[in-house]
């Protein structure tokens, strides 16, 4: 999905993670503007990724929850999106993900929720 939707990494802080994805054919619906869909795919990448870098090297992360609220729309260029740690819990985590365009305009926001476990846990 990654690579499909053209996400790219670009920066890591201690606390933030950030990502960009284009606005092309791959991202558009079939009127021409940034799908919902794909908004929530990069958030939830985001936020999974950000997660897996806090996890201890024995866990794995699933995301259990994204909801998501679309205030702008956009039609070409490049979507930036930024994480924010909500909760760090033994089990959860929680992130903030808003997703703004070229021109710093918040586009879409989201809270992600992720369980976090062990890797030999049986359950998923």
């Amino acid at each position: 999905m990654v690579a499909n939707l053209g996400i790219e990494f670009f920066m890591n802080d201690e606390q933030h993670l950030y990502a960009k994805m284009p606005v092309n054919e791959k991202t558009l619906q079939p009127l021409g503007y940034l799908h919902g869909g794909a908004s929530l795919a990069l958030a939830e990448t985001l936020a999974s990724a950000a997660s897996f870098l806090v996890a201890e090297k024995h866990q794995i992360v699933f995301t259990v929850q994204v909801l998501a609220n679309h205030v702008k729309t956009v039609r070409e260029g490049y979507v930036k999106a930024i994480t924010a740690p909500i909760h760090f819990g033994k089990s959860t985590h929680i992130w903030d993900v808003n997703i703004y365009d070229d021109e710093e305009q918040l586009i879409s926001t989201a809270r992600v929720s992720n369980r976090i476990q062990d890797s030999n846990s049986t359950s998923g």
